[in-house]
C-alpha cells in the first residue's frame, strides 16, 4: 500500500519512488510483478500523472522496473543485480574498515552519514 503524506517536506514523487523501491527490495513486489499504469496510480493516489511518471522514470533508471511499451511497467530482475552489487560493495567496505582498524560502530556511523545527503562522515572522538 502506498501512502503519500501531503504535509511531508519530501516531494510526492520521491515518497512514491521510495515506497515502491522499498517494496521491490523487500520483495513485496516480486520480480515480474506488473505495476499499475501511471494514470491509474495517479488517480488512486490523487497525484498528477507527471508526478507518478517521474517516480517510474527514476525507478527505471535505477534498474528496479522496466517499461514494455503498451504492456506496462514491471518489476525488473536487474534489481537483484543491484542488490548483489550492494552486497559486494559492503564486503569491500568491510575489508577496508578492517585493514584500517576502525571498529564496527564507527564504520556504521560513517555509512549512515554517507546515506544522509549534505552530511559529512563523523570523525573519531
Amino acid at each position: 500500500m502506498i501512502v503519500i503524506d501531503s504535509t511531508s517536506p519530501v516531494p510526492p514523487f520521491e515518497q512514491l519512488r521510495a515506497q515502491l523501491a522499498r517494496q521491490i527490495h523487500e520483495r513485496t513486489l516480486p520480480v515480474g510483478a506488473r505495476l499499475p499504469t501511471i494514470r491509474h496510480l495517479a488517480a488512486d493516489l490523487g497525484l498528477a500523472v507527471n508526478t507518478v511518471g517521474r517516480a517510474y522514470r527514476e525507478l527505471e533508471e535505477a534498474g528496479l522496473i522496466e517499461t514494455r511499451g503498451r504492456a506496462g511497467s514491471f518489476v525488473s530482475s536487474s534489481g537483484e543485480e543491484g542488490r548483489e552489487r550492494a552486497r559486494q560493495a559492503a564486503a569491500d567496505y568491510a575489508a577496508v574498515i578492517t585493514s584500517l582498524g576502525i571498529d564496527a560502530g564507527e564504520a556504521l556511523r560513517i555509512v549512515q552519514a554517507a546515506l544522509r545527503p549534505g552530511t559529512t562522515a563523523p570523525t573519531s572522538p
